[in-house]
């Protein structure tokens, strides 16, 4: 799994033209599967998104996790993460999950966000054709592999 996390002051996603979800103060997830991932990355992944601490805290520094600074997810699927460019100027998605593998994934990846962050936890739809619009805090900018663990 592949995650580009993004702290925001507010974010939503659109779909066929209708918002679907909008969040205030907290992160946009774009959340990509490999075909190798399982739940364990799943479990890894979803644990380091609640307890990073990228919040600031009342000295600004980042200490506060999204737990404990009560800002909301939006998780947007996003298969070219895991885009290679190694061979001439046209991403190669081979890397990325077929469907049927990427999207039981991603459905436990955010089972266990709202495990423990309830309805605080919004989602686009997989494979839809989003319209993502937030603004990035900070800004602040991080990318997470399951398999790196860095």
């Amino acid at each position: 799994m592949r995650v580009v996390i993004q702290r925001v002051s507010k974010a939503s996603v659109e779909i066929s033209g209708r918002e679907r979800e909008s969040i205030g103060t907290g992160l946009v997830v774009l959340v990509g599967m490999h075909p190798e991932d399982m739940e364990e990355d799943v479990d890894w992944m979803s644990g380091k998104v609640v307890r990073l601490r990228i919040f600031p805290d009342d000295d600004g520094l980042m200490n506060r996790s999204l737990d404990v600074a009560g800002g909301q997810v939006l998780v947007i699927s996003q298969f070219t993460l895991f885009a290679s460019t190694k061979k001439g100027n046209r991403p190669s998605f081979v890397n990325s999950a077929k469907p049927e593998t990427a999207v039981p994934i991603y459905e436990k990846f955010l089972e266990k966000l709202r495990g423990t962050l309830g309805d605080r936890v919004k989602s686009g739809e997989f494979g839809a054709n989003m319209k993502v619009s937030l603004v990035n805090d900070g800004p602040v900018t991080i990318i997470v592999d399951s398999k790196r663990r860095e």
